[in-house]
């Protein structure tokens, strides 16, 4: 059996830990700038690409626990990016849609998320960058992971 020998620097966890670290304090920073946390900027991109959705499809896709994506949406709502309505067809569901102002916001957030990673990944090609999706896309994490409550 082959011995896995490593210094602390060099292993792995650790390194894509510190590299996690700066990438989400550089996003936080970035949207806070524009007066969003990382879960508003989350559920505005997806507004933006999917539409009106219900209050529950929106909880699924964004892997969130019910009562942070209602702080969320209280959160948007209060700023005029979100708006939340009962569904006529069924008045125990909501269904929630982008607004206008939720639109141009969202656009912000894409732009600051966009020069974020220019920066960071400046030294990777366009292939490498596309390994790196790939590869990251196969770690064994979910959004439901208890280490995933901060707002």
């Amino acid at each position: 059996m082959a011995e896995d020998v490593h210094s602390g620097t060099d292993r792995l966890g650790l390194l894509l830990a510190r590299h996690g670290v700066i990438m989400n304090l550089r996003i936080r920073e970035a949207l806070g700038v524009n007066g969003l946390t990382s879960r508003q900027g989350m559920a505005l991109m997806h507004l933006a690409e999917t539409g009106r959705m219900s209050q529950q499809a929106l909880l699924e896709a964004l892997g969130l626990d019910p009562s942070v994506l209602v702080a969320v949406l209280n959160d948007l709502e209060r700023e005029g990016l979100a708006e939340r309505r009962r569904d006529p067809a069924d008045r125990r569901r909501h269904i929630v849609e982008i607004t206008a102002a939720g639109r141009r916001a969202s656009s912000v957030v894409e732009d600051a998320l966009a020069a974020v990673e220019r920066d960071l990944f400046a030294d990777l090609d366009d292939e490498q960058v596309a390994q790196l999706r790939g590869l990251l896309s196969r770690v064994r994490t979910t959004p439901d992971d208890p280490a995933c409550t901060e707002a």
